[in-house]
């Protein structure tokens, strides 16, 4: 067991609560630390570390290799799903429920790969 690594998950943890609790208030930050004797650079310094752990935690967007993202298609409800005809400005259709996304043709790579990363977190 690493203390270091339980130590900072710990802390960030309690950090979290604090920050979640100050956001649910409905008071400034600064009002809501007062009342509960925070210090406000306290508070933003752990706002910042709780903010870099999650960025960290994130996956890279910019790999070596290129990947193929995997889109379920199946239509698991067909009174929500539904195929339209492609139209001619329109080389990719995609319905999504009630969400339709088009990419057209002169669409870049980067944008194409991007929207279908952004589409993996869709649920």
């Amino acid at each position: 067991m690493n203390t270091k690594k339980v130590t900072k998950q710990y802390r960030l943890n309690k950090w979290m609560e604090i920050i979640r609790e100050c956001r649910s208030s409905g008071q400034t930050i600064t009002t809501w630390c007062t009342e509960h004797n925070v210090s406000s650079k306290s508070y933003y310094y752990w706002l910042k570390r709780v903010r870099e752990a999650a960025c960290e935690a994130l996956p890279a967007l910019h790999t070596d290799q290129s990947t193929i993202v995997p889109i379920d298609l199946s239509v698991p409800n067909t009174r929500n799903h539904h195929v339209d005809t492609v139209s001619n400005s329109s080389d990719i259709v995609i319905h999504m429920g009630t969400v339709t996304l088009e990419i057209r043709n002169h669409a870049s790579p980067t944008l194409i790969e991007h929207t279908l990363r952004a589409l993996q977190h869709v649920r």
